[in-house]
Formats: structure tokens, sequence, C-alpha cells
């Protein structure tokens, strides 16, 4: 059984000079808490910064309480009953921060009953309607937490047991407010229970700041968890939309000026980021060849289903025979006339075998790439947009004739980081730096190795797509 207060126990003197330091550091840690706090930017969509701020307005009020208790400790000591150890409690804003601690002791022996008045401020009484006898304080409690405060009474009077717990009690102004109490028997000289004394706090702040703390935890991780499972699905469909083929393929398989072309998707090192670019490879009906890189806006599912639809429309396109200008100019149409994410970017190449021409038309992308005899330059980009009369916009083409052994690179724009450190232009020289090294590579997939090797599989902030095809004899 644990000891008992005895009535006589004399109180012990408090140690003034260590509070002043205390109050001192608590009141320049309480500030820069409340820049933190004050810093924090909450977005209604952001449970990270949700969770953030409530826990940094937990903080301030477990610091205010604390500063507030080591005053009390520097004036002086309290009465007896309220010299117990008391674990923080968050601060009350507004005209009550201060009456959030008060004590009671109720004798029985005397019946007499003995409040502060912060716990008539508390409980939102005036000292004129008398305190509340022992029998009578369970009136004010909410109903489910009646019994409960009944039987911390009973063993704390007849067992010697110490109450600590929090129950809730509804003020005459109607007021709810949750109230931690701690509380133990006071014996006589005969060691028989002469009365029962109590610290009882406010806590309703506290509790309302861990709630907040929790909710907003509670919510980041079912968001972590909502993102995870778009990643996942987003990863599935990627993987069922771009083209299966894995290493070289070759097209046409019987004709001269044949292409090998390889491709690789770079993953972005942020998961949330998956889904937008695509690349696709594909011999038409008449003998000729299509190639093309792109992204659309977004990511995720959204993006990688918008892909999905996007990639149809453009083979069904280029096997109708629609040269690439106008392909360019009724995909960007049909992706804004639908639901899906909007064109971002792309390039779109028609190659004739037979004439070893290149027809290409871009829309907001780099330009292709092409590599001859250990020198790399950049395509010059087709004239702007063409108004046609039956087909809306119509991207400008560009024409350019290749020659065997001439490696074509394109690739998004995430190939490379965003930041100052890096651009587009950069980006595109770091790819024409590895013109001898194509020159002596022996298929597409090799050079694709190399690109891997020079930007990294996953050091980007964007997904990424390059496509390589080398023309052969």
């Amino acid at each position: 059984m644990p000891s008992h207060l005895f009535a006589d126990r004399p109180a012990q003197p408090p140690e003034p000079g260590s509070v002043d330091a205390l109050i001192s550091q608590t009141r320049r840690l309480r500030g820069d808490v409340d820049a933190v706090r004050r810093d924090t930017v909450v977005d209604d969509d952001d449970a990270q910064g949700r969770w953030q701020r409530a826990l940094c307005d937990l903080a301030v009020h477990h610091l205010d309480d604390l500063r507030e208790h080591l005053g009390q400790l520097k004036e002086g000591l309290p009465p007896a009953p309220e010299t117990v150890e008391l674990p923080s409690a968050a601060p009350e804003a507004g005209p009550e921060a201060q009456t959030r601690v008060g004590s009671a002791e109720w004798n029985l022996l005397t019946d007499e009953v003995s409040w502060t008045d912060e716990l008539f401020q508390i409980f939102g009484r005036s000292p004129e309607s008398g305190a509340l006898p022992l029998d009578e304080l369970g009136s004010t409690l909410f109903s489910e937490d009646q019994p409960l405060l009944t039987a911390w009474v009973t063993a704390c009077l007849v067992d010697g047991k110490p109450i600590d717990g929090e129950f809730r009690i509804v003020r005459a102004d109607g007021r709810v407010r949750t109230l931690h109490m701690r509380a133990e028997p006071v014996l006589d000289s005969d060691g028989c229970t002469a009365s029962m004394w109590a610290v009882l706090r406010d806590v309703s702040e506290l509790r309302r700041s861990q709630r907040a703390v929790r909710e907003s935890r509670d919510s980041l991780q079912r968001q972590r968890e909502i993102a995870q499972t778009e990643h996942r699905l987003a990863v599935e469909l990627q993987e069922a939309v771009l083209p299966p083929w894995r290493g070289s393929l070759r097209f046409p398989y019987s004709s001269s000026g044949s292409l090998d072309v390889a491709a690789h998707y770079l993953p972005s090192a942020t998961r949330a980021l998956i889904g937008g670019d695509w690349y696709d490879a594909l011999e038409l009906p008449d003998g000729r060849s299509m190639l093309t890189v792109g992204d659309l806006t977004g990511h995720g599912v959204t993006a990688t289903s918008g892909m999905a639809m996007m990639l149809g429309a453009l083979r069904g396109m280029a096997m109708a025979g629609i040269e690439p200008g106008p392909l360019m100019g009724w995909l960007n149409q049909l992706l804004e006339t639908s639901v899906q994410p909007a064109l971002g970017s792309a390039v779109c190449c028609r190659y004739d075998p037979a004439r070893r021409v290149l027809c290409w038309a871009q829309a907001g992308h780099p330009a292709p790439l092409l590599f001859r005899h250990g020198s790399g330059r950049s395509l010059a980009p087709p004239e702007g947009v063409l108004l046609g009369a039956t087909s809306g916009a119509s991207y400008g083409q560009a024409e350019e004739r290749l020659e065997v052994g001439d490696v074509l690179v394109l690739h998004t724009d995430g190939l490379t980081p965003r930041s100052i450190e890096f651009s587009r232009a950069d980006g595109a020289e770091r790819l024409l730096a590895l013109a001898p090294r194509f020159s002596a590579a022996r298929s597409a997939q090799d050079c694709v190795r190399m690109v891997i090797e020079e930007f990294g599989e996953s050091e980007r902030e964007d997904d990424a797509c390059v496509l390589v095809a080398r023309v052969g004899s």
C-alpha cells in the first residue's frame, strides 16, 4: 500500500534562485517555439503541415504551463495539498489561463469542505454558492464518468489508494471541461482517514491539442498509405501500357535502312512523380516506322491511365497514315477535350527506310539529337504551328536524311535534374558528349546503357524516357 500524507506533514521551502533561471529559459524556449509555429504554413490539403502545426501548439501549451508553475514556486509554496508533483498540462487560452489548477480538502470528521478560489473558477461556481461536498461532486460529471469517480473515492477512503485520473464535468454555464485529479487520504495520528485532499487541473486544452496531433498524424498516415497504393497501381499500369519489348527491336526486318531501336524508362527519385512519360516505336503498314517520346501533365494513376489512352490514339492515327505534324495537332486536341491530363510535350517521328528520311514534329519538346561519325547535334526545329482547313491546328514538320550508322536519340525533359545546376541545354550537352562512345557502340541497346550510366537510374526529380534508334544497312 502506498504511503499516505499525514495531516501534520511539513511543507518544504522552494529554491527561488534556481527557479528564476528556469523561468528565463522557459520564456526563451517558448518564444522560439512560437516563432516556429508562426512560420509553419498550413494548407487545408497539407496533412504534414497540419501535423507539424498541431505539435507546435501542443509544445506551446506545455511551455506556458511550465512557466506558470515555476512562477508559483517563485512566489512561495501554496498550502500543503498543492505541493504534489503533477504532470505538465497545456494552458487554456483566454482569461481563465491562470485558473487551471485548484485544490480542495474534504474533512470526514467535521464535514467541512475547503476549496481554493481557482477551483471555484474551474467548476464555474461562485464562492457564495459554496463548495461541493464529496458526495455531490459526482453530480457535475458526465453520467458515464460518475461510476468511475465513485469507485476512485471509495478506494481512496477505504483502501488508502491515491487517485490519479481524469473525468469530464459540465459547468453551470454549460461548458464541458476535462479535469485531471490527484488525491490522497490524510491520516490522523491514529492512522485513520481524517480527510481527503485533492488537486484538480483543467486539462481541456491539453487534451484538445493532443487530439489534434493524433488526428493530423492519422490523416498524414492515411495520405501516405493512399500515395503508396496509387504509386503501386501507377507502376503496374505503366508496365502494362509501355511497349513490352526490352533490349533492341529491329524493324523492318528485311529491308535496307532498317532501324535498331532500344528504349528505357528511368523512374523518379520521388515515388509520387511516376506515370507521366512514355516512349513508343511501331512499324507501320507501309514499311515506315514511328518513333515517339513525350510526357503528360500530372502524375500517378491518372496520368498513367491518360497515357494508355494517348498511346492508343497515337498508334491509331499513325497506322492511318497521318503525318507527324497533323498527328501532333490532333493528339493535342484530343487530350485537351478529355478529362485526362493534357499533353505536356512530345516529339513524333516517321522514318522511311527506303529513302532513309526522317520526318518529325515536336510539341514543346526537346528536338531529337543526331549522332554521326563521332559528333552530335540537335536537329533544327520545324517551323511553327500551321492551320489546316480540315484538321485544325497542325504542328510544323521537318525532314532529315539519315545515313547508315547514324544514331538518333529522343528523350523527355526529366532526364536531367531541374535545378540551377542543370537545364535542358545542359542535358543535351551531356548527351552530345557521348558521341564518340555512340559511334563505337554495336547496338542501340549499348547506347541506352551509356545514357543510363551518364544520367543515373533514379537520381532525377521527375521520371524520364529515352529512346535510341540506330540506322542499319
